[in-house]
């Protein structure tokens, strides 16, 4: 679903199966969001990877389903900023490591929390979300 617009502002959300294809399609559905939205050249390639190491955290340690979901805040005065939230079922907190210069891999997080303006996870009813905005001016 794409070009929501509600009280928060433009939103976007998919639900993917914990399958191979689901990285892939993910970063589809954020680059075609994000041109339709006026924001590829700004923040494309940046959310298209946070988004990528997400999903492959939920596909690699969930059965799914994954959801995904990007809000653009209305002006309300505050810093413009984009928010992406990656939902799965499994309850545990993802957990930050660092990763040694050969390990392949270990280095999601590190990215997310280097690259975002802020990022966290949170509980729901049923799994986490982990999520981070990124600055859409400056």
């Amino acid at each position: 679903m794409i070009g929501v617009t509600g009280s928060e502002g433009d939103s976007a959300e998919w639900t993917f199966p914990a399958q191979p294809n689901a990285v892939r399609a993910a970063r589809h559905a954020v680059r075609e969001t994000l041109r339709a939205w006026g924001l590829d050249t700004a923040v494309g390639d940046v959310t298209v990877l946070l988004v990528s190491e997400l999903v492959t955290n939920s596909q690699r340690y969930t059965s799914g389903p994954i959801g995904l979901r990007m809000v653009r805040p209305n002006g309300d005065g505050a810093a413009p900023t984009l928010r992406v939230e990656v939902s799965d079922p499994l309850p545990d907190p993802p957990t930050e490591r660092s990763a040694h210069p050969d390990d392949e891999g270990g280095r999601g997080l590190q990215l997310v929390a280097c690259t975002a303006r802020r990022w966290g996870t949170r509980r729901g009813r049923t799994g986490k979300t982990v999520w981070f905005e990124l600055a859409l001016t400056g």
